[in-house]
């Protein structure tokens, strides 16, 4: 069992190169959930991902409790994608890439 205080959960929004698709996900691992995303051969594949070559990450929340994240995941997946996009730009303007970030995590 994690000490209190050390769980990690993320809801995420991947895209494809264009970023002309959303992808939003939940996982404890977003390293290794986009990974999975880029090899299909995995078990853990997620189809529509693969299928669009979501394998970008411009946008995460970290939550402590799987329950807080699963909510926010559901309430994100019903915006428009109007409301999605401003939500990015809030906190990735430029939506730059965040994948080379999980390496310092």
């Amino acid at each position: 069992m994690k000490p209190i205080g050390s769980h990690n959960y993320f809801v995420y929004i991947l895209t494809n190169k264009h970023k002309t698709v959303l992808y939003i996900g939940v996982t404890n691992d977003v390293k290794v959930r986009i990974h999975s995303h880029r090899n299909p051969g995995l078990v853990t594949r997620i189809p529509f991902a693969t299928k669009y070559q979501c394998f970008y990450l411009v946008y995460y929340e970290r939550f402590q409790w799987i329950e807080d994240a699963i909510d926010r995941e559901k309430q994100l997946k019903k915006w428009s994608r109007s409301k999605k996009e401003n939500l990015i730009n809030n906190c990735n303007p430029n939506w730059n890439f965040l994948n080379d970030e999980l390496d310092e995590w």
